[in-house]
């Protein structure tokens, strides 16, 4: 059995073929996908944070509407650049919209990725500290963040507040119980998904990461699974972490989804350039449903996973992507034990 959740990057553009056409369309169809995939049975709505860019980028007020308008589905992130956040006032956004949600927030965080501007959380007021990279910048963010959701306070308090205080320091309000181990890292190499281990956060492993051995992605996704588990173990941590991989799924059922998806059948994983280091890009699976079955019976990296979260075309509208959603789980996922 695994959780099954859709993975949106929430693009929006003026395009004739598109439904999403503006921000408006893209947050309110992002919305009403949630609610129809809770109907479904989808387990996750997961949405893509870039900045700069036709996409989603203020993720919280929508994790909050999508909690008051949802009762069972998990709401989250994949993922969120640290690199652009403040981890007191983000710790204050995540704590009222897992209050809304009841407990449901699933927060992918991560370093960051290449962006559509350079540098470009220096517009946003950061800088790295001297001697460090933007990637550590947003690495000593995201353990700031983890501190500031255990609930132990940190702040002095006034000896003349507007309202009186509790006894002692002063923590991050509103602050949501168990949200602390409820944060995923989106880890493109095996020696951040041991560091995500180490310190306690779930792992998000993408349909990208560094191509560290030559061997094809899946497999190089399955060994860092497994570094990360076996991380995790020797840590000491009490709980069960879990583990998310992403993919492209396309279930072909009818000529709708040959004519959008059916170039996608065949594909191959592809190698290019990130941060000047080699990477490695999974494919993509898109073909008739008992060849799809044989495909992805063979992908080790999603045997390892315990949630499997499916990139949608979100710009096709709330109605094809509930038919993407749906196909998956009526042909897909009984005969391949996933429910």
């Amino acid at each position: 059995m695994k959780k099954i959740g859709f993975l949106s990057f929430g693009h929006w553009d003026n395009h004739p073929a598109y439904e999403a056409k503006t921000a408006s369309d893209t947050l309110l169809q992002s919305i009403d996908l949630a609610v129809a995939a809770e109907e479904l049975g989808i387990d996750g709505a997961y949405f893509r944070v870039h900045h700069f860019a036709q996409q989603l980028g203020s993720p919280f007020p929508l994790l909050a509407a999508i909690g008051a308008k949802t009762s069972k589905i998990e709401i989250g992130t994949g993922v969120i650049d640290m690199r652009y956040e403040n981890p007191f006032y983000m710790a204050e956004d995540a704590g009222a919209a897992d209050l809304i949600s009841e407990g449901r927030l699933q927060l992918g965080v991560s370093r960051g990725s290449p962006e559509q501007v350079i540098d470009g959380w220096k517009y946003f007021g950061y800088e790295p500290e001297e001697g460090d990279t933007d990637a550590d910048m947003g690495r000593k963010k995201a353990l700031t963040f983890l501190d500031n959701l255990s609930g132990v306070g940190f702040a002095k308090p006034s000896p003349n507040p507007m309202f009186p205080n509790p006894p002692g320091l002063l923590r991050i309000e509103p602050y949501s119980e168990g949200l602390r181990e409820r944060i995923w890292w989106g880890a493109s190499s095996n020696a951040t998904a041991v560091w995500a281990a180490e310190n306690g956060m779930n792992l998000q492993s993408s349909t990208l990461k560094m191509d560290e051995n030559g061997k094809p992605f899946h497999v190089q996704q399955a060994e860092q699974i497994r570094l990360y588990k076996e991380a995790w173990k020797a840590a000491g941590h009490t709980r069960e972490p879990r583990v998310s991989v992403s993919r492209s799924i396309f279930a072909l059922i009818n000529d709708d989804d040959r004519y959008i998806f059916g170039r996608e059948s065949n594909r191959v994983d592809q190698i290019g350039n990130i941060d000047n280091s080699r990477a490695i890009f999974g494919r993509s699976y898109a073909d008739e449903p008992e060849q799809l079955i044989k495909d992805l019976v063979e992908d080790e990296a999603i045997q390892e996973a315990d949630t499997l979260l499916l990139t949608i075309p979100n710009t096709l509208g709330v109605e094809y992507n509930v038919h993407v959603l749906s196909s998956i789980l009526k042909y897909i996922a009984p005969e391949l034990g996933w429910r």
